[in-house]
């Protein structure tokens, strides 16, 4: 069989593990040391890794070891493997209706395919000081649970940011979870976040959580996120607030104290006077809110859009099988399911899904646009779920399903009905981003029989489109949704 020329999307070359147990991944942590990279989601690292900022000698892929991937409620709360998606967390029903804070952090990350790929470890272990994932998770009092070859040690999670871009984490140590207490009755909780635009990393966020016991606040706990080297704890605010009668005066004394608790600097997205009056404003809002959920017991829900709570998504868990090294130099053989067709294909390590699809398969209309996930042009799906084929290692998909924009035209060639709707509605125009647009707002209609408008926007966020203003794309969509046909294919 051929082997495929790498275009060099991604030209860093590294030794590729597969490991089907955590040992086995701390292990080889353990050998390669800082040499080594763990790979989830990839999001982040393969960005760093194609603009030459990170080059590590060797990636474990972890995405098949069992048990990572769950959110379990537990009889003292929650339990989040560090693998778990931010799309799943923010649309489980136990998070959604005890701990709303983390659920509209992780509803805020950028786009809907990276909250389909990002996961909550690989958020926390880069270390950002703007993670929105952080901010909550703190708020919330929850314990990072890291394991090595030493056994397993609880951190308390506002422990664990250490300065931009470093962690707690010791040499072969890795985040397996995260256990987060149960709310007690009367707990509300906030997020709230503002950036340059709707799929920006953060100018400031912050997350309240608050214990409501009649007209006083029982408890409290306020954090930020991008106004200091890690994310903060305005403890002075918090001070001020405990035990006290819940009026305006108190809330903007707090909110005053917070803001001057807070180191922001300037930088490319915001300046640190700008900030300062953000995480003001910020605070003020994410209180008021915390303390009406409280009324309600902390059930209020998340605004979500997506499937209703308890209706998560269907896709196939991955079968951990053996242990799998390839060189650097290497090539292994892999099967994917493309459109339906089995397709046997020879691959190294740093070749990327969209280069197979588009050079190996000839499956041109995945396009390939930034390369590095801000665009969405080249989105397909694998095993159901929205992916940035440019970001994902064709041999990490090895026995996935792939769906590309050609797998949505019937079995003699003809249109599907969002297809055809595109067409009546003049929504595709140079045409470059409508093969990303149209597999994203299938799955919308899949995930959503009826969306709104806004949830269409929403939903299509990261799918950038230069050439025109959105509405004729939106009104495609919301022509099938109004009628229904586009969901005739949904899940059996």
């Amino acid at each position: 069989m051929n082997q495929m020329t790498n275009s060099h999307i991604l030209a860093h070359e590294f030794d590729y593990f597969q490991p089907s147990t955590v040992g086995e991944a701390i292990a080889l942590l353990t050998e390669h040391g800082r040499g080594a990279r763990l790979l989830a989601g990839g999001t982040d690292l393969i960005v760093q890794m194609k603009m030459e900022r990170l080059a590590p000698e060797c990636l474990i892929d972890i995405h098949k070891i069992p048990d990572l991937d769950e959110v379990e409620p537990q009889s003292d709360g929650l339990r989040i493997g560090a693998r778990t998606r931010i799309w799943d967390i923010a649309n489980d029903p136990e998070v959604r209706a005890g701990y709303t804070a983390l659920a509209e952090a992780c509803a805020s990350f950028s786009t809907t395919q990276i909250q389909s790929m990002g996961t909550v470890g690989g958020n926390l272990c880069n270390g950002s000081p703007a993670s929105d994932s952080a901010p909550p998770l703190i708020a919330f009092d929850t314990d990072a649970l890291l394991e090595s070859s030493s056994g397993q040690r609880k951190l308390p999670l506002e422990e664990f940011f250490l300065a931009p871009g470093q962690t707690a984490l010791g040499e072969g140590e890795m985040l397996v979870g995260l256990a987060i207490p149960r709310p007690g009755p009367g707990t509300g909780s906030a997020f709230l976040k503002v950036s340059r635009v709707h799929a920006d990393i953060a100018k400031a966020n912050a997350a309240a959580v608050l214990v409501r016991a009649d007209d006083r606040i029982a408890d409290c706990r306020l954090v930020f996120g991008s106004v200091a080297p890690r994310p903060v704890r305005a403890r002075r605010a918090e001070t001020l607030l405990k035990g006290k009668a819940f009026h305006a005066d108190l809330i903007a004394d707090a909110a005053e104290a917070a803001a001057e608790e807070v180191a922001p600097i300037d930088d490319v997205r915001s300046t640190a006077w700008y900030r300062r009056q953000v995480v003001r404003a910020m605070a003020h809002d994410a209180l008021g809110l915390a303390w009406e959920r409280a009324a309600q017991h902390g059930t209020a829900d998340s605004g979500q859009h997506r499937k209703q709570p308890g209706d998560r998504r269907s896709h196939p868990r991955p079968d951990p099988g053996s242990s799998l090294r390839v060189s650097a130099t290497g090539h292994h053989p892999i099967e994917l399911v493309v459109n339906g067709v089995r397709r046997p294909l020879t691959v190294a390590p740093n070749d990327l899904l969209l280069n197979v699809l588009r050079e190996r398969l000839e499956l041109t209309g995945t396009k390939y646009g930034c390369g590095i996930g801000e665009c969405s042009t080249c989105t397909v799906e694998l095993n159901g779920e929205l992916v940035l084929s440019c970001l994902v290692l064709a041999i990490s998909a090895n026995g996935g399903e792939v769906v590309t924009v050609e797998g949505l035209q019937g079995p003699n060639g003809e249109l599907d009905v969002l297809q055809e709707a595109f067409i009546t509605h003049a929504a595709s125009q140079c045409g470059y981003c409508t093969p990303g647009m149209l597999m994203t707002a299938k799955r919308l209609l899949q995930d959503n029989a009826n969306p709104t408008e806004d949830q269409v926007r929403d939903y299509l966020k990261g799918n950038v489109c230069r050439c025109t203003g959105y509405a004729s794309i939106v009104r495609a969509v919301m022509s099938c949704a109004q009628t229904g046909a586009a969901t005739e294919a949904e899940v059996a």
